[in-house]
């Protein structure tokens, strides 16, 4: 009989009250980081200052790293590794994850973003309106050599290249639809009362898959010959959102348990840190709007029409995963994580490779920085619409057993009970 993970069942069988109002509290404190950035600008520069650059690009925000650990140790001190073993040998949810990861969703993300921006919403965002972003890593072209969509041109005494503004923000789209969710996938997936076991597998090989087809899917998408792969900035975000809270929950459940027993560890400690993720995630949500608010609030028809395509790609991925997770058999708690894995987006890598390959200024980084901006209040509504239709799948993996026999188990259970 498959195992399910007891910690993500709450008594009640829903969502607490914080949770279930927590879009509320993410809209306050997306408010909160706009009028912080807006009134104490030095203050958030200051903190945006501080961070893991690689090659020019901030990569890694410190206080957003400090955030973000905090955030997902509670849940990584929660898994038992035992059922990640187990989770590690379903075939049928990790094969699906890697299918709508790499081969649906890149080319989705592609097509969704080219028909809103480059023809339903090119009249708005002005079809003869520009970018410039950085010349391509490794080439030096002279003024007036034509190179892809643009051209380069003298701006401010440096070499840039002029592209129509639409396809820059084509290309920040590109990078968030080849950059599926990781490290943030594991706070859905709880707050869904999914698998922790089974998301922190797929986390694991959906990174190192990422490693392998980010450049390629990118250079692909893009048009622009071969992006480059940002192997130091992928590897240490993944070290540093993933592998550091992992690392610290393991080895911090190993030692709690050891001295003081599993049942002061579940019904103590685990109690103290129910909390904790969703604070985290909500100062995370102050200090990204107080850091990018200004960007957003100076362009805010381009934030719609940006936004737009990116809501219509993640309705859609995490439809097909849901939809697939059910006709493959797949139980709710596998199920859910599945389907979201795909849907969101690992905005972190995506941001810093913008900035990285054409500016911070740059339309790609905008569309990026819109990613941010639409997570959490869309995948908080997905959140909810898979607490509200766990009853649509079985307790049990599609396995053949017998019926009756679960039938049988289930008056003993209830019998039990009275």
């Amino acid at each position: 009989m498959t195992e399910t993970c007891p910690t993500n069942q709450p008594e009640s069988g829903g969502m607490g009250f914080f949770e279930r109002y927590l879009t509320v509290w993410v809209g306050l404190c997306i408010v909160a980081g706009v009028l912080l950035g807006k009134l104490a600008p030095g203050f958030a520069q200051s903190l945006d200052a501080m961070a893991i650059t690689v090659n020019g690009a901030p990569v890694i925000s410190i206080p957003i790293a400090l955030c973000l650990f905090f955030m997902m140790y509670p849940i990584m001190v929660k898994i038992d590794f035992g059922e990640v073993v187990r989770a590690g040998k379903s075939i049928k949810p990790l094969g699906l994850t890697l299918f709508l990861n790499w081969a649906i969703k890149p080319f989705t993300m592609y097509g969704i973003s080219l028909f809103f921006l480059g023809t339903a919403f090119l009249g708005f965002i002005g079809p003869d309106a520009v970018d410039y972003v950085k010349l391509p890593l490794g080439l030096d072209l002279p003024v007036g050599t034509a190179y892809g969509a643009g051209e380069v041109v003298l701006r401010d005494g440096v070499r840039m290249l002029e592209v129509p503004l639409w396809r820059s923000y084509l290309a920040g789209c590109i990078l968030l639809g080849i950059a599926p969710c990781t490290a943030m996938v594991l706070v859905w997936g709880s707050l869904a009362r999914g698998s922790d076991g089974h998301t922190l597998v797929m986390v694991a090989v959906n990174s190192l898959t990422m490693l392998l087809l980010y450049g390629v899917l990118g250079g692909y998408l893009l048009g622009v010959g071969q992006l480059p792969v940002p192997w130091q900035a992928l590897l240490l975000s993944i070290a540093v959102y993933v592998a550091l809270p992992l690392v610290a929950g393991y080895l911090s459940r190993k030692w709690i348990i050891a001295a003081k027993g599993e049942t002061w560890f579940r019904e103590q400690f685990l109690h103290y840190l129910t909390p904790v993720t969703i604070f985290a995630l909500l100062l995370t949500l102050v200090l990204l709007f107080s850091f990018k608010g200004d960007v957003i609030l100076s362009n805010p028809a381009t934030i719609l029409w940006i936004a737009i395509p990116l809501f219509v790609q993640t309705i859609l991925i995490f439809a097909l995963g849901y939809v697939l997770s059910k006709l493959l058999g797949l139980t709710y708690e596998n199920a859910a994580p599945t389907a979201m894995i795909g849907a969101s987006n690992h905005f972190e890598v995506a941001i810093a490779t913008a900035v990285m390959l054409y500016g911070l200024s740059s339309g790609a980084a905008l569309a990026t920085v819109v990613g941010v901006l639409i997570e959490v209040p869309v995948m908080l509504m997905l959140v909810r619409f898979c607490v509200r239709t766990q009853h649509w799948f079985s307790n049990k993996e599609d396995s053949g057993l017998d019926a009756t026999a679960e039938q049988t188990e289930s008056k003993t259970i209830a019998t039990a009970d009275a």
